[in-house]
């Protein structure tokens, strides 16, 4: 008798010794690092998405930002010390990650049907977060008529100034061929011709003078309202949020250059699994909803776009008055030839 009630003591201290790990990692607070662009765009994250995810699944969430270089992301991976676990990233920067093993492939049973999504805002690595569009802005404070389209914003003589320009070979030639009198449905059969690159850096050579460069969302406007450039290239997001703010920035939706925006974890990620869970939140259409009341950009979930305000929607890039103004960010043409256009892009803004 004795014996047997030793044993069953020491049965139950096993068990308990045994249990104690498990309830530990069972309490242990999921952790979670997320990586947007900064400014008003990561604020409008942090409301719609950061935040309720967070709260909802009782995760420590951390975030940080940075700029949209792939240096970084690369040399995580490549050392194997990854601190990411979910960034938003462009199309191009996506699709050639993908390709360089960046990044982890999605498991699509998680987040929903694709056919849920707008064409463009699915991949093998990454899933659409939101859609935006390079516009040309000014302020109609200071500017009564202003320019309508890029080939107006090219001309300097009769509105004199600094113009503001991303620094990148991307979008900017679109832009300088658009200028140049490119119809939009042409823009990528041109520039995927050397007479059709020579003819984008020829128009941004009548135009050097006055441009001012930018590398970041929030530069384009700082830089109009100090005055320091009368028009700009930016983000549509970027200068709603501005007018929202009591200024009187134009939006120009002739020649948007439209594209998407994703989520993607990096290759490695240590809160993978947390990870996937945070994008099938943030593609929900109830969240993702909520977005473009906080930022005027569009979404990806077509049953979002369904719930959108419609006072809200007719101010997105999305829009059907606007989108038919739009040349859509041409993904592939931009994972072949990014390389070779951004090195000679960097050379002759170096001259």
């Amino acid at each position: 008798m004795m014996l047997h009630a030793t044993r069953i003591i020491g049965c139950a201290l096993a068990a308990g010794l045994l249990s104690a790990p498990a309830l530990a990692q069972s309490t242990k607070t999921e952790q979670l690092t997320v990586v947007g662009a900064g400014g008003v765009l990561q604020d409008a994250e942090r409301a719609v998405f950061f935040r309720p995810f967070a709260d909802a699944n009782k995760v420590q969430l951390t975030e940080d930002s940075y700029s949209g270089q792939m240096a970084k992301v690369r040399a995580m991976v490549d050392t194997g010390s990854v601190s990411w676990d979910v960034l938003q990233v462009e199309q191009n920067s996506l699709l050639s990650g993908c390709e360089e093993g960046l990044f982890e492939k999605i498991d699509w049973t998680g987040i929903g049907d694709r056919r849920d999504f707008i064409d463009g805002a699915y991949s093998e690595c990454g899933v659409g977060a939101f859609v935006w569009s390079m516009v040309m802005t000014y302020d109609r404070s200071r500017i009564a008529d202003g320019p309508k389209n890029w080939a107006d914003f090219w001309n300097v003589q009769r509105w004199p100034g600094k113009r503001g320009l991303r620094q990148t070979a991307k979008m900017t030639l679109e832009i300088a061929l658009l200028a140049d009198g490119v119809p939009r449905e042409e823009v990528y059969k041109v520039l995927a011709t050397p007479a059709g690159v020579e003819r984008a850096f020829a128009s941004l050579d009548r135009l050097k003078p006055n441009i001012l460069w930018w590398t970041s969302g929030a530069e384009p406007i700082e830089r109009l309202a100090s005055s320091d450039v009368v028009m700009s290239a930016a983000f549509n997001g970027r200068v709603a949020a501005a007018n929202q703010g009591g200024r009187s920035f134009a939006l120009a939706w002739d020649g948007q250059v439209l594209g998407v925006d994703y989520w993607a974890i990096p290759k490695g990620a240590k809160n993978r699994a947390t990870a996937e869970r945070f994008i099938a939140f943030a593609s929900r259409p109830e969240v993702q909803a909520r977005f473009p009341s906080h930022i005027a950009y569009g979404v990806t979930n077509r049953k979002a776009n369904l719930a959108v305000d419609p006072k809200l929607a007719a101010d997105l890039p999305t829009s059907p008055a606007n989108f038919a103004l739009a040349v859509p960010l041409d993904t592939a043409f931009w994972a072949d030839h990014g390389e070779a256009l951004e090195a000679r892009f960097a050379n002759w803004r170096s001259r």
